[in-house]
């Protein structure tokens, strides 16, 4: 059996699709659906019921699928540990993120780790959440950052944060001297929202239906960035998370207030393919995640004291050495 055919099954199956599977991998349809059926033929059995549509798996092709996800999966394993044992690992994180994570913070969590381990290269895209997923899945990205992680049999996913959703008001509405309000006073409020195929808009809409109110939506966005751009613009109201405005509520271009009686929030989460072992620079970017970042200016600004110490006090006066604050490895 050819590697490259159970890859291109795999694909297929991944992505319901032949044509998706076959612009991932860069071959031609044809040739998709030429690995399948060359599967197929070596098997005796029928894998996929194309009569469908969409189209789906036979109870053959469940079991080639998984055991196909499985044969895949320890032969990366086996070419990781020939890397390892030769000395030439991985010394990469490839990161995929929603736009909303916020290129300020992560670019201080990025910043912190090749300060630790100046050895491993970190790559980190912003993407719409369907590319994350789809850079996971294709093993394109180590781990992705995504809100509401959805389940997936192929994906593990651990929670990073959990972000209130606040009001988001531009500095001369009527609600923008507020502390706090009730949900009920944006009934019929003019109000920017994401996109519906989102899944932070489907929550929104349920949580708004559930307490009655039903603000009339003006603009949608599929980005958090435009949405805030047009409330500062007064096109209307928004629903977002408290992280996410934090610079325009220091800039006073627009005002949080928050809603009562209510815990509307947007989790987070790290989601990775399944794999029997986490490449170890990955894990420990995952450790430093859920590390508090004010903590790192401290570091680096401790770090840099005692460098200052070292020079101050060179052998020629006497001086010991000290060792380094931050281990690298």
């Amino acid at each position: 059996m050819h590697l490259r055919n159970a890859e291109l099954f795999c694909d297929v199956v991944i992505h319901g699709s032949f044509s998706k599977a076959a612009e991932v991998r860069r071959v031609s349809q044809s040739a998709a659906s030429q690995a399948v059926h060359t599967l197929e033929k070596r098997l005796g059995t029928q894998l996929i019921d194309r009569s469908k549509r969409p189209f789906e798996l036979t109870p053959a092709g469940e079991i080639y699928f998984d055991g196909c996800q499985q044969l895949l999966q320890s032969f990366e394993d086996v070419e990781e540990q020939v890397r390892s044992a030769v000395g030439k690992t991985k010394n990469r994180v490839r990161i995929a993120a929603i736009y909303s994570v916020g290129l300020a913070q992560m670019h201080e969590y990025v910043e912190q780790f090749q300060e630790l381990y100046p050895d491993v290269s970190v790559s980190l895209d912003y993407l719409h959440p369907d590319e994350v997923y789809q850079r996971i899945c294709e093993n394109q990205a180590d781990l992705g950052l995504v809100s509401f992680p959805k389940e997936d049999k192929e994906l593990t996913s651990i929670l990073w944060q959990e972000q209130p959703l606040v009001l988001v008001v531009p500095p001369d509405h009527r609600l923008s001297d507020r502390v706090s309000c009730s949900v009920s006073e944006i009934e019929d409020e003019p109000f920017v929202a994401f996109t519906a195929e989102l899944v932070v808009r489907q929550k929104i809409d349920r949580w708004l239906k559930k307490a009655g109110v039903h603000p009339q939506v003006v603009h949608e966005f599929d980005n958090i960035e435009n949405i805030k751009r047009a409330v500062e613009a007064e096109a209307g109201i928004a629903i977002l998370p408290l992280p996410t405005v934090d610079k325009e509520v220091q800039d006073q271009s627009l005002n949080v207030v928050h809603l009562e009686q209510i815990e509307w929030s947007r989790p987070i989460g790290i989601i990775q393919r399944k794999q029997k072992s986490t490449p170890d620079a990955v894990s420990k970017f995952i450790e430093l995640l859920h590390e508090d970042p004010a903590n790192f200016s401290i570091a680096r600004r401790e770090s840099t004291e005692v460098s200052a110490s070292k020079s101050e006090n060179s052998p020629d006066n006497d001086a010991f050495s000290f060792g380094p604050l931050i281990a690298r490895e």
